[in-house]
């Protein structure tokens, strides 16, 4: 079978696509890495309504032009458009394949899917097991980076969130991954701690906005926990494959949320609470349970278009640092 790469919609098992020696590609990291905005309008001259999510539109045409063999589209757990996503897609000739994460977090029911999946890319258990070992090596590196971020404070919030989110597909090859990672932790095991400032907390999918976590450095704070990147990363590092996708909150309810944000936002001494959505999600009526469970300063802020922030989203952060600060 020759190396393929397999575009994808939010993290899932890539241990199974690297057993097979295929190459994971996160298509929300390479959307918004690139000519983002066009790949959106593009979307809409094929007909995306306006009010669909940006991402979803920049997913789709960011698959058509990145010289994909394929796409698996998470379909439970992720967008509720992902389904439909992976209709569009299958309709400009990019084959698709679904992939659920259970609604009710039932460990029977993942095994079943991560079995479907190692059956469609005839690898075994042992092969997905030996794999989840190598990627855990770095895995382990990145909790050092992010305990460095929060605790030795040697690592920005802005370079723990590039960081973390590209640990959904170690940009396509761990080797060279790991490489780059272990050079940037060695320059910053030179660095002197940052000053102190307001301690953030990021929560929420990461940002369309580029220069989110700029701006917040330039109002004096800093973010010591980015949440949903950081499940990217697989933090918990549990030995079995299912058990480790299982403890991985985003596909899950607010609730399986929750029970990581509140101890790492005691744990991380976080002053204050930024919380991201994005138009049109349904993560937006989570939100609402997050406000009301986390007694900190909180602030929501709603992301649509891949562009830089908004005058009145700046005027809104300036404002909220101001009053907490």
């Amino acid at each position: 079978m020759k190396n393929k790469r397999v575009g994808f919609t939010t993290s899932f098992p890539v241990e199974v696509l690297f057993a097979a020696g295929h190459t994971p590609i996160d298509l929300n990291n390479l959307f918004v890495g690139g000519n983002s905005a066009a790949h959106a309008r593009n979307a809409e001259l094929k007909g995306f309504p306006r009010t669909v999510c940006a991402w979803i539109k920049g997913n789709f045409d960011t698959a058509l032009h990145a010289n994909l063999d394929e796409v698996v589209a998470i379909v439970v757990g992720d967008c509720a458009n992902s389904a439909s996503l992976s209709s569009m897609l299958t309709l400009e000739g990019l084959p698709t394949l679904p992939f659920a994460y259970p609604p009710q977090r039932s460990r029977d029911a993942l095994d079943a899917s991560i079995r479907q999946l190692e059956e469609r890319y005839e690898v075994t258990r042992h092969q997905t097991q030996k794999t989840k070992e190598r990627l855990d090596e770095i895995r382990r590196k990145l909790i050092t980076l992010d305990e460095w971020t929060w605790k030795e404070r040697l690592v920005t919030g802005a370079e723990n969130h590039l960081w973390l989110v590209s640990s959904s597909d170690f940009n396509g090859d761990p080797d060279r991954f790991e490489e780059e990672l272990d050079r940037f932790m060695e320059s910053a095991a030179q660095r002197d701690p940052l000053p102190s400032g307001l301690r953030c907390a990021y929560l929420g999918v990461p940002p369309i906005h580029r220069d989110l976590y700029p701006r917040i450095a330039d109002l004096g704070a800093d973010v010591v926990f980015n949440e949903v990147q950081r499940q990217f990363s697989m933090p918990d590092l549990l030995p079995d494959i299912v058990d480790q996708y299982l403890a991985f909150t985003y596909p899950y309810s607010v609730f399986e949320r929750l029970e990581d944000i509140l101890p790492q936002l005691e744990k991380r001494a976080v002053d204050l609470v930024i919380s991201y959505t994005q138009s049109f999600c349904h993560l937006q009526i989570d939100n609402i349970i997050l406000k009301k469970k986390i007694a900190l300063p909180f602030l929501t802020l709603e992301g649509d278009w891949p562009e830089p922030l908004d005058n009145r989203t700046l005027l809104r952060l300036e404002s909220f640092f101001e009053v907490h600060g």
